[in-house]
């Protein structure tokens, strides 16, 4: 098989170490990154094959990223590799732009036959849930909505770093855009989610995979 350019992102470095060790004898692992912004650079920059990530990441989660990447990088395939078990996150990583998802509890090898699916244009989903995933993704509509559906793609990044505890210069910096514009997103987001507070906000972060519960 074809020695296919790997880009990897997680937010533990034991993991990023591990799946290097496991994919880069029949691989080439062209960069790593341990948040999704970083994520984005590097693979812009490498322009690879594949590349696997997790969901929760700090800055921009995975789901955000992998919706960035597919318009970035639109033939780059997308493998999600998640502890997130539940086929909402799933459902919303193929929306997001992915061609595989499975579980970090699940056996090395079903990495590999995901690896080996896309590459072929194939899709790959765990069999652990599968069957929860695909069914609805079958008798779904073209605008069923996404598990966050009322916010914008930049509405989004600004809650996750909201919820990350980013105070609003920070936002601003990493967003490049102003501290009023970033106030705007935010007045919009609560008022579009009915929230009152940033812990409300955080809240709803939480709940719809955005930042990580750890």
């Amino acid at each position: 098989m074809k020695r296919s350019r790997i880009v990897l992102a997680d937010d533990h470095t034991l993991v990023l170490e591990g799946l290097r060790k496991l994919l880069e004898d029949e691989h080439d692992i062209v960069g790593i990154a341990e948040d999704g912004r970083t994520l984005l650079t590097v693979a812009q920059q490498h322009n690879p094959d594949i590349v696997v990530l997790d969901i929760s990441m700090p800055q921009l989660n995975g789901l955000e990223a992998a919706r960035q990447l597919h318009k970035l990088l639109p033939a780059c395939k997308i493998i999600f590799l998640t502890m997130h078990a539940d086929p909402t996150y799933a459902k919303e990583a193929f929306q997001a732009g992915a061609s595989a998802f499975l579980l970090k509890r699940s056996a090395a090898s079903e990495l590999t036959l995901a690896i080996q699916a896309v590459s072929k244009d194939q899709f790959y989903v765990t069999p652990v849930i599968a069957k929860d995933v695909l069914l609805p993704l079958c008798g779904q509509s073209e605008g069923t909505a996404s598990t966050v559906s009322p916010l914008t793609s930049r509405q989004r990044e600004v809650l996750q770093l909201v919820a990350e505890g980013k105070t609003v210069k920070d936002i601003a910096n990493i967003l490049n855009l102003s501290r009023k514009t970033v106030e705007f997103h935010k007045t919009n987001i609560m008022q579009g989610l009915n929230l009152h507070s940033t812990v409300e906000l955080t809240k709803y972060a939480v709940a719809h995979g955005l930042v990580s519960s750890d």
